[in-house]
């Protein structure tokens, strides 16, 4: 086991809709699942800064995997090979993501030519009008998102400083170690030896140890892809979707109240902002899904009004109290998938 290193680096989690190779001349790959990423590290110490290219290699086929991207990610990228219905529904996705930050590389196969303005002009109707045409150069890429970084640090800054917010996606018994919990940091710190509250299972464990980028640190912060040893925690109460907080407080000696980060929700009142792409009309009975913080919960709706409907969840979802990060509505028999966004507020 390695030995722990303090750490204070910025992490860029980038959504990447293109190649492999496009990833790969910007970032190193390393874990290759549905979703694949790649890692380019720069500077040591301190002043390390960290780019994360999440890209969703399962994706047109599935829809979870581009989702799953974008939940975790601050800006993005795409890569334009023809004007389609799926390069429609990517950029809806981004836009209902709110990664209002982003990259377009515009590379048609050999011997055709796509039309730039038309692809800004795309973009623009989505909501994406501060992402900006880049050339298929890796050099320059990685360049043009290290400025992305230093244009979005306060908001990056702002995250850490938020509650405690960890999004499951793997977990496992490892020998020697016990049981790990893998998942993104998606807001606050956390450290070795906190207690913490597993959602939706409602267990409790202790960070023995924290892994981030196969070091072992005293610390995670928001960005981190962490790797989480825990004790006194059973498996089952572990699964992929798991939300990981800190334990809500009740102290009546000393009058303190601290709630949990996040509201459960069996019935929420969304207030949706529907895709200029997409010409559904909800109903009542309609089957949706939403996906934020690496959730993706079915649900059925059970009352239309207007951009304000309510929807009955098969098993709970877990909406942030505070910085409420961005809900992603879609139905899996529409095109475009994506619905639109949504603000979810307890029903």
């Amino acid at each position: 086991m390695k030995a722990l290193t303090g750490r204070c680096m910025t992490v860029l989690n980038v959504a990447a809709y293109c190649s492999d190779e496009i990833a790969k001349s910007i970032a190193k790959p390393t874990d290759q699942r549905d979703v694949h990423t790649y890692v380019y590290k720069e500077g040591v110490g301190e002043n390390a800064r960290i780019i994360s290219l999440i890209r969703p290699a399962k994706y047109p086929e599935r829809l979870r995997p581009l989702l799953n991207s974008l939940s975790v990610s601050n800006v993005g990228i795409i890569e334009v090979t023809k004007i389609d219905a799926t390069l429609g529904e990517v950029i809806v996705a981004f836009s209902s993501a709110k990664i209002n930050h982003g990259l377009v590389i515009i590379n048609p196969p050999t011997g055709e030519w796509i039309d730039e303005e038309t692809v800004t002009k795309l973009i623009s109707q989505a909501g994406l009008s501060n992402w900006t045409i880049a050339a298929n150069d890796g050099i320059e890429l990685r360049g043009k998102l290290f400025d992305l970084m230093e244009e979005i640090s306060e908001e990056l800054a702002a995250i850490s400083e938020s509650s405690l917010i960890v999004s499951v996606d793997q977990h496992f018994n490892v020998k020697g170690i016990g049981l790990v919990a893998i998942g993104y940091v998606q807001s606050g710190k956390v450290d070795v030896h906190d207690e913490v509250f597993i959602l939706p299972a409602k267990g409790t464990g202790t960070t023995k140890s924290l892994q981030v980028m196969d070091d072992d640190v005293p610390t995670a912060s928001a960005g981190d892809r962490v790797g989480i040893a825990l004790r006194n925690c059973k498996e089952e109460h572990l699964s992929n979707g798991s939300i990981i907080v800190r334990p809500a407080i009740e102290d009546k000696k000393t009058n303190t109240s601290i709630p949990l980060a996040v509201d459960e929700h069996n019935c929420s009142s969304l207030q949706i902002a529907v895709s200029p792409f997409q010409k559904r009309v909800l109903a009542v009975g309609d089957v949706i899904h939403i996906s934020v913080d690496l959730q993706f919960i079915v649900g059925r709706i059970v009352s239309v009004d207007g951009s304000q409907i309510v929807v009955q969840w098969d098993s709970p979802v877990y909406i942030r109290i505070e910085n409420q990060a961005p809900a992603i509505i879609s139905q899996l028999d529409s095109n475009p998938r994506i619905i639109g966004h949504a603000v979810v507020s307890l029903n």
